[in-house]
């Protein structure tokens, strides 16, 4: 008798697992995902195009929260849960629904979805949304294109639009950010990357993809989001923690996991935590994972012509998921804003319009800035709306996109920015030797 699945995601290591676990696996049988984290997700379909012979009609998306009913009316065998940045609570919380409603409830492991890689993998992961992944990723790329070495980056994926049209994406240019229909989000993880003439794939299929980076790259380089389990086996396994989030590092999925897979672990912030927060990620290192490398570093922020915050009343914008599902109050454009003088913070939501005044519904924990949501067309333009209706003077972009490339604001704004700045030895260069 098959084993008959659900697998609960959030477009992303949901399709990852199905693809490399279930899709070929005649001893199961797929009857459904359900989504989370992610909006206008549910309702559609995993397509043919990437289910499979066993799949001839795809696999249907329905919301979490029909999970119990899925569970009785479909006499589901086994949940497999395959999303992340969740806490430890939540994580159990999902899993006493589903064995109440009758089902096991399963965690795939390294060895179960890890990718073989042809050339050298350096991934690069976190323990929480937001800790500073992208800097860290850039950089990796800066020291092995000095050393003469091509560098592709993988991309964890973000699939929100037709599926069978994100089977397996190329981003060399601007051109093909249009060309992809990209949302925010995922300009946000591909812009910095072709600003620094670094290529980039991201999609749905990950075998695919892996082996068409191969055919280009001399060491690919794993660009992790949230703070999910890398795809593929990699040489070199670095993983981020954030001092502004002491003891996150052990209470989240599978954040603790890859501190435990880490040969390098970076504690970055250091510039801007408190000494205790520090010597608090410090401890979880060393009771955990003893043998990792640890570099120390900063993420120091510049802001073009900051002095124009001076007195004003700034809307700060920040990026979405560090604010959302990463439950960060504030991120670098808060504390930019006040470095600069800003006279006042402009509380963004008695403006909020659409989705983007749900989403303070939702995170109530969002205070005086705006999460720079935009995971579809819609939405982008409920971005816009909330921005333009407010009555700030300036607005502080704090994205890792200018914003002002995609929307079109009626008030002036000026762009954050930050890059990854080790401190001391070792450094990420002497960590990357092996690949020199």
């Amino acid at each position: 008798m098959k084993k008959r699945v659900v697998i609960m995601g959030a477009a992303g290591r949901d399709f990852h697992n199905f693809n490399v676990y279930y899709r070929e696996n005649s001893a199961f049988q797929v009857i459904a995902f359900t989504a989370a984290q992610i909006p206008d997700i549910e309702g559609r379909v995993y397509p043919p195009a990437l289910s499979g012979k066993l799949y001839p009609e795809g696999i249907p998306i329905y919301a979490e929260e029909e999970l119990e009913k899925l569970i009785r009316e479909q006499d589901i065998d086994q949940v497999v849960f395959s999303y992340s940045d969740v806490s430890y609570n939540e994580l159990m919380s999902k899993a006493s629904r589903v064995l109440s409603a009758g089902a096991d409830f399963h965690l795939l492991g390294a060895k179960s979805t890890m990718l073989k890689s042809n050339k050298p993998v350096v991934a690069v992961t976190a323990v929480r949304t937001g800790v500073g992944k992208s800097q860290t990723t850039r950089k990796v790329c800066d020291i092995l294109k000095q050393a003469g070495k091509k560098a592709v980056a993988i991309r964890h994926p973000m699939p929100y639009g037709d599926l069978t049209r994100q089977i397996s994406q190329r981003f060399a240019k601007y051109a093909d950010l249009d060309l992809h229909d990209c949302t925010i989000e995922e300009r946000e993880e591909y812009e910095p990357h072709i600003d620094r003439g670094v290529v980039v794939y991201a999609g749905v299929d990950y075998g695919r993809i892996l082996s068409e980076a191969e055919q280009e790259a001399d060491v690919i380089i794993w660009d992790g989001g949230n703070n999910d389990i890398s795809f593929i086996d990699a040489d070199i396994y670095i993983t981020l923690v954030d001092p502004h989030r002491p003891g996150h590092e052990v209470l989240y999925h599978p954040g603790e996991t890859n501190l435990r897979l880490a040969d390098t672990v970076v504690i970055n912030k250091i510039d801007s935590a408190d000494g205790a927060g520090i010597q608090a990620v410090r401890d979880s290192i060393g009771r955990v994972n003893p043998s990792a490398r640890v570099v120390e570093a900063a993420s120091p922020i510049t802001v073009e012509n900051g002095e124009q915050l001076r007195g004003k009343k700034v809307l700060v914008v920040e990026d979405g998921p560090t604010l959302t599902h990463g439950e960060m109050p504030y991120g670098a454009g808060i504390i930019a804003a006040k470095k600069y003088g800003a006279a006042e913070l402009v509380d963004p939501r008695p403006f909020a319009v659409g989705s983007i005044r749900d989403t303070f519904t939702r995170y109530s924990h969002i205070g005086r800035l705006l999460p720079a949501m935009g995971y579809g067309e819609k939405q982008i333009k409920e971005l816009e709306e909330t921005i333009n209706r407010t009555d700030a003077e300036i607005v502080l972009v704090a994205t890792p996109i200018d914003l002002r490339r995609v929307l079109k604001l009626d008030k002036p704004a000026i762009r954050l920015g930050y890059e990854l700045q080790e401190i001391g030895k070792p450094d990420l260069e002497e960590i990357l030797k092996p690949l020199l």
